[in-house]
C-alpha cells in the first residue's frame, strides 16, 4: 500500500510538473524593472513600485513617485516581448528626471502664458519652468509627488491632496487617480477631483512610447492615425495663437494614417516653432463622450496602440527635444526623436482663452477624464 501511495504522489507530482508553466518561461518577470529600486522614502513617505498583469503578456509597471508608468511589456505578432514605455530603472533617476517621463501632470497639463491667469476677478501667478511660461503644473507639479496607493488586484488606486496656493493654484484639490489593467489588453486611467475654491485642472499622463521597445533608436517610422480634423496653432514659445485650424492640406493632416516622419521636415512656420510636432489636435468627438482618438502602429513588430479619451484634445510631442544625453532603463540613450508622447487634454492656456473649453473646476463639481490605452498586433 506505501509503494502504491508513493507511486500516485510521485505521478500527481510529474503530472503537475507537466501542466504548469514553470515560473522562469514567464518571460516577463525578465523584462521591466526590480521592484527593489523603488523602494525609499520621500518626503517622508513610502515610494513603491506596484505591478500589473494579465493572462496575455502584458505587464505594466507603476510607482507611486509621481503616479509613473515605469514600463509597459507587450507581445510583438510574433510573440516576443518588449518594454514599450520610456523610463528609468531606479526611483532615484526619477526624483532627477527633465523631461516629465510618465507621470501624472497636474494641475494643469501644457503650457500657461508666463504663468498668469485671472479667475472670477482674482490674478494668479504660477512658477516659470519653461520661460516664458509655466509647463505641466510647474516644477514641483503632481508627477513630483508621493501618492497614497493601494492595490486591488489588477487595480492601482492613488489619492493626492493639493494644498490651496499650491505651486500658485487655489483651493484644496483632493485628487484621485486610477488605473487598471483588463484581460482585454486595456490599460486604462481615470482621474477624479473635487476643489474647495474655484480653480483650474487639467490632469493627464506624459508617458513616452516607442513600439519596437524602449531604447529603438526612432519613432518617425510609425504610423500615426489622428481622429482630428483640427489642430492649435502656436507663438514661439509654443503658446496657442487661439485659433483652431483645419489639418486640411497641411502637414499636420493624420486622418488617414502616416508615417511620423513623412511630413515633419517640410517648410512649415508649425513646424518650425516646435521643432516638429509639437502641438494639440482637436479631436472629432462629443464633449466627454470616451471614443477612439488615435492609432499609432510599427510595421515589422506589428504592435498596435489605440487611446481612447473622453478629453477634448490631443497633444502630440515627437520627442524634438531628446539629444542622447539622458539613459533609460535599457542603457541606451534616448535619441532625437527616439519616442513620442501622446497626451489627452484639454488645450493648453485654456485659462487665457474663452473660445476654448473651459479648464474651471468649482466647489460642488467633480473633475473627471478617463484616457484608455489600448494593445493589440495586426
Amino acid at each position: 500500500m506505501k509503494l502504491v501511495a508513493l507511486a500516485l504522489l510521485l505521478g500527481s507530482v510529474a503530472l503537475y510538473s507537466c501542466n504548469q508553466k514553470p515560473a522562469s518561461a514567464d518571460k516577463t518577470a525578465t523584462l521591466g524593472v526590480n521592484p527593489d529600486s523603488f523602494t525609499k522614502v520621500i518626503d517622508g513617505k513610502q515610494v513603491t513600485l506596484f505591478t500589473l498583469k494579465n493572462q496575455n503578456g502584458i505587464q505594466v509597471q507603476i510607482t507611486n513617485y509621481g503616479g509613473r508608468i515605469v514600463s509597459i511589456v507587450t507581445p510583438d505578432k510574433d510573440g516576443k516581448l518588449a518594454d514599450v514605455a520610456m523610463g528609468y530603472s531606479t526611483v532615484d533617476e526619477y526624483t532627477k528626471d527633465i523631461m516629465n517621463q510618465s507621470g501624472i501632470i497636474g494641475r494643469f497639463g501644457n503650457r500657461i502664458c508666463k504663468g498668469k491667469f485671472s479667475l472670477n476677478g482674482d490674478n494668479y501667478t504660477l512658477a516659470i519652468n519653461n520661460p516664458p511660461n509655466s509647463l505641466h503644473g510647474g516644477p514641483d507639479g503632481f508627477n513630483r509627488k508621493v501618492w497614497d496607493a493601494e492595490q486591488e488586484g489588477n487595480k492601482l488606486v492613488m489619492n493626492y491632496i493639493s494644498p490651496d496656493m499650491e505651486e500658485g493654484y487655489p483651493g484644496e484639490l483632493t485628487v484621485k487617480v486610477v488605473y487598471e489593467l483588463s484581460e482585454n489588453n486595456e490599460l486604462s486611467m481615470v482621474y477624479e477631483a473635487t476643489t474647495t475654491k474655484p480653480t483650474i485642472v487639467n490632469l493627464t499622463n506624459h508617458t513616452y512610447y516607442n513600439l519596437r521597445g524602449d531604447g529603438d533608436t526612432t519613432i518617425l517610422d510609425h504610423t500615426l492615425q489622428m481622429m482630428a480634423s483640427f489642430y492649435i496653432p502656436v507663438d514661439s514659445t509654443l503658446i496657442p495663437t487661439g485659433e483652431i485650424a483645419s489639418v486640411e492640406n497641411t502637414p499636420f493632416d493624420f486622418r488617414a494614417g502616416k508615417m511620423i516622419g513623412k511630413e515633419i521636415k517640410n517648410q512649415n512656420q508649425q513646424l518650425t516653432y516646435g521643432l516638429g510636432y509639437d502641438h494639440n489636435w482637436v479631436l472629432d468627438k462629443t464633449a466627454g463622450e470616451l471614443a477612439l482618438a488615435l492609432k499609432l502602429s510599427e510595421a515589422t513588430t506589428g504592435r498596435v496602440m489605440e487611446i481612447y479619451t473622453t478629453e477634448p484634445g490631443m497633444q502630440f510631442y515627437c520627442g524634438n527635444f531628446m539629444d542622447g544625453t539622458v539613459t533609460g532603463k535599457s542603457g541606451q540613450k534616448y535619441q532625437y526623436r527616439s519616442a513620442v508622447a501622446l497626451e489627452p487634454q484639454h488645450f493648453p492656456d485654456s485659462p487665457n482663452r474663452a473660445n476654448f473649453p473651459s479648464t474651471v473646476l468649482n466647489p460642488g463639481e467633480k473633475y473627471y477624464h478617463k484616457s484608455v490605452l489600448k494593445f493589440y498586433t495586426e
